[in-house]
């Protein structure tokens, strides 16, 4: 189809497949170089007196450095890229740390609700979602589907396996709403147990949503160049079935993942129909819905309940604190520092060069690409010059000022999604931000690589495992 008028925003993170817009867009990094930024040095300075280093990724004490957020309602780890194997082993151990040593019960990601429920069933051993048949298999495929995910993915089975309550065992949901087909396919697949004349009205409604069950991005096309109406009243009425349904369950889960299932018809129809009225309308409708979905899983988990969010760092980073929130923008992350408070700890990542799973445009095959050096005065400039490899950086407030104020200026942050066009870097993939503002932990991985792919042609996974 087309290219939407996304902007770089939906180019660099992996919108719907027309969010192309900036691909034209050139600016060749040597062309980019700016002059050096004095305040370079002065910034590493802090940051070399101020670290804290980080031990390996499978040493216990990596962990330990991750304690003080034990106590939030919600930890929100990014990633500067989708597709670096460092980020999500990183998240893995803080996440594993704060399961263990201090009860968290949700990891809610940057996935489909759908896909994400197959491993959900798999970590908790619950029956399989019965759609869609073969999760993950949407691009971009090794997003979720590599040996990073799987390798977390059996050890939360094995944790669960321990844990003799239900009720305390960590769940592993999707938080996104790309995938409309399959949840509009499990939504009223269970309701045909329950209510069958129910069922057959959501199915009735959801029909208006076949013509675009293969690509849904056709909707935008038809509403906005066709005059078509779109779904939304069909989409609604349906949900509002299932919400009548489930209220007459009260912790029922499956009566609550349908519900679930039924707000991402909803929410996706309302998506894609909007697509071509503006970036900041698509994104924030988005995040909004990813928020809403956390809310949801606290809800539905108790009041104790305490989540793990895994997201890139333009959702989990504060938007309010970059160049997103001037264009009037808002993320999850700026939406639970509103919700909790200080009960809400935002911690990105970052890298300077090494290699990472990425396509070149919507839809194509991944590949294993080069990193650029970051760019002269980014923030990645100033954490390659403060010198070590690896560290962590905290900046809740009241803990370190002096880093905080060093990191408070606005500097370029490099954002890579499931696309990355090194060619045109600096409009392509960077974005103003004051990194102690818009984070309480940030992660700096000097040199990173690729994930690695969960593929057909790779090592047979047992039966039933979601990843194989």
């Amino acid at each position: 189809m087309s290219p939407a008028p996304l902007g770089r925003r939906a180019l660099l993170r992996g919108g719907a497949r027309g969010a192309l817009a900036l691909a034209a867009a050139t600016c060749p990094v040597a062309a980019c170089a700016q002059v050096a930024d004095p305040g370079v040095e002065a910034a590493a300075g802090v940051i070399r007196r101020l670290h804290e280093p980080l031990p390996a990724l499978d040493d216990p004490a990596f962990g330990d450095l991750f304690d003080r957020f034990g106590d939030a309602r919600v930890v929100l780890l990014g990633e500067a890229t989708h597709g670096t194997s460092e980020f999500y082993a990183a998240r893995a151990a803080i996440t594993r740390r704060l399961v263990e040593r201090h009860g968290f019960t949700i990891v809610a990601v940057e996935a489909d609700w759908a896909d994400a429920a197959h491993v959900d069933a798999y970590v908790r051993g619950r029956p399989a979602p019965t759609a869609p048949a073969r999760p993950f298999r949407r691009f971009p495929t090794w997003m979720w589907r590599n040996e990073e995910v799987r390798a977390f993915a059996d050890w939360l089975r094995a944790h669960n396996a321990a844990v003799p309550d239900p009720a305390r065992r960590a769940g592993f949901h999707g938080l996104d709403l790309y995938a409309m087909a399959a949840s509009a396919d499990v939504a009223a697949g269970w309701l045909e147990t329950v209510n069958p004349d129910a069922a057959a009205e959501v199915r009735r409604n959801y029909a208006c949503l076949a013509p675009y069950r293969e690509e849904p991005e056709r909707l935008a096309m038809d509403v906005a160049g066709r005059g078509a109406r779109g779904c939304e009243g069909e989409a609604a009425a349906a949900l509002e079935l299932l919400r009548i349904e489930q209220a007459r369950r009260p912790g029922d889960e499956a009566a609550f993942e349908a519900l679930q299932h039924a707000r991402v018809v909803a929410g996706a129809e309302r998506y894609y129909r909007t697509l071509y009225e503006g970036p900041v309308s698509s994104w924030n409708l988005r995040d909004r819905h990813m928020m809403d979905t956390l809310l949801a899983l606290l809800a539905a988990r108790g009041p104790g309940a305490r989540a793990v969010v895994w997201a890139h760092n333009s959702h989990v980073g504060d938007a309010a604190a970059t160049d997103m929130g001037r264009r009037g923008e808002f993320n999850i992350g700026h939406l639970c520092r509103r919700e909790f408070g200080e009960a809400a700890r935002l911690i990105g990542f970052g890298t300077d060069r090494g290699t990472v799973m990425a396509a070149s445009e919507w839809g194509a095959l991944p590949e294993v690409k080069s990193v650029n050096p970051s760019l002269p005065g980014s923030w990645g400039d100033v954490a390659r010059a403060a010198g070590p490899d690896r560290y962590l950086l905290d900046l809740r407030p009241g803990a370190r000022e002096e880093l905080r104020a060093a990191l408070a200026p606005d500097r370029p942050e490099r954002a890579i999604g499931v696309l990355y066009l090194p060619r045109t870097e600096r409009v392509s993939h960077y974005y103003a931000a004051s990194l102690s503002r818009e984070y309480d932990g940030f992660l700096w991985f000097g040199t990173t690589h690729a994930v690695t792919p969960v593929t057909d042609a790779g090592p047979p996974l047992p039966e039933g495992h979601p990843l194989g």
